[in-house]
């Protein structure tokens, strides 16, 4: 690599990132002392290979693996094909199963349609730059990812269908899509989402909304876990109750910590200081990516950059069943906004109680 690609890389996201992992890594070695840190060990030998491969990948020139990208498509659509014939797990057959590795096509697969859509747009765009706003050359692209996004939604796994459909519309937004295109979107969204949510989304699915927007409606059942999230936040305060010191981490009320639920960890556990400044760090991350997408060299990375970015700002939601059975399904809070309210709620619950004994 040259020295003046070297600088040209935008080293503060990748400095951003390993300031997350180590946090993350903090959090997890405290959720995963009961199971003899397993996850915690799992993570770190993830988190090697991931710098290895990220390491290699930064080394290869991206138009190349765009020339691959058709093969990778085909070999993934395969792959979701596969997985609809294997065992249920969490009610959904999303996972092979391989011993002492869990593979999820869905999420890899996500990589592979971002970069084939970059090679499709890219030779679309190749002569004219307007020829994507032909309503046949739009039809190929919505096929592109009609296809896994399908075979998802057969699993079923609702979340991370929807986050490949994000992605397309950062991603044609990023190619220059004509604005009657995007408001055409948004109106048939707003006459779509009320129609699909009264007479097409299964009763379990309806479910998952109406208990995201009111956890306090099944307090005991489907609100559970998203309350127990919102407690351990308040309780850690500032400051934090302290590493392997969370009353609601350690005594077993947050599921599944390790994952959906490991920044109520960090909130209960390191306070409100650490818990704000992850997400500043992921703010000023994204702001980062995005900027990257909007200084590319040429399309196909600003194409790459919007489309993968899509993937880090708006994590998918997952569904997860507790020990009566009932579906839980959300991941931690996203916002400042909604961090400072959870906290502000808490004392005044706290402070309620109080009062009324």
């Amino acid at each position: 690599m040259r020295k003046r690609e070297l600088k040209n890389i935008e080293w503060s996201i990748g400095i951003i990132a390993l300031i997350l992992c180590i946090i993350g890594l903090v959090a997890l070695f405290s959720a995963t002392q009961e199971a003899e840190y397993a996850d915690f060990n799992k993570q770190c030998i993830w988190l090697v290979v991931s710098l290895i491969v990220g390491i290699i990948v930064m080394l290869i020139d991206y138009k190349s693996i765009l020339k691959m990208s058709p093969i990778f498509y085909g070999i993934f659509i395969l792959l979701l094909i596969a997985v609809l014939f294997t065992p249920p797990v969490n009610g959904a057959t999303s996972w092979f199963d391989i011993g002492f590795f869990s593979f999820q096509p869905g999420e890899f697969a996500k990589i592979f349609v971002i970069l084939f859509l970059t090679y499709a747009i890219s030779k679309i765009q190749q002569r004219d730059k307007k020829s994507i706003n032909k309503p046949l050359k739009l039809l190929i692209l919505l096929a592109i990812l009609g296809l896994p996004v399908l075979l998802i939604i057969k699993q079923p796994d609702y979340g991370t269908a929807a986050a490949y459909i994000i992605a397309i519309v950062f991603m044609l937004i990023t190619a220059g899509i004509d604005k009657k295109y995007i408001i055409g979107a948004i109106i048939l969204v707003a006459v779509a989402v009320p129609v699909l949510y009264n007479f097409v989304l299964p009763e379990h699915a309806k479910q998952r909304i109406d208990i995201f927007l009111n956890p306090e409606a099944d307090p005991r059942g489907s609100g559970y876990n998203i309350i127990q999230s919102k407690l351990a936040i308040g309780a850690g305060g500032l400051t934090g109750m302290g590493l392997l010191k969370g009353n609601q981490t350690q005594l077993g009320f947050l599921y599944p910590k390790t994952t959906d639920f490991i920044f109520a960890v960090i909130g209960e556990e390191m306070g409100f200081i650490v818990a704000g400044t992850v997400i500043i760090l992921y703010v000023v991350f994204i702001t980062k990516c995005l900027y990257v997408a909007k200084t590319a060299k040429d399309e196909e990375g600003s194409l790459i950059a919007a489309g993968i970015t899509r993937n880090i700002c708006l994590p998918h939601v997952r569904k997860h069943r507790n020990g009566n059975g009932t579906i839980a399904n959300y991941r931690s809070t996203t916002s400042v906004y909604q961090l400072w309210r959870k906290f502000f709620n808490y004392k005044l619950y706290l402070y309620w109680n109080y009062i009324k004994h």
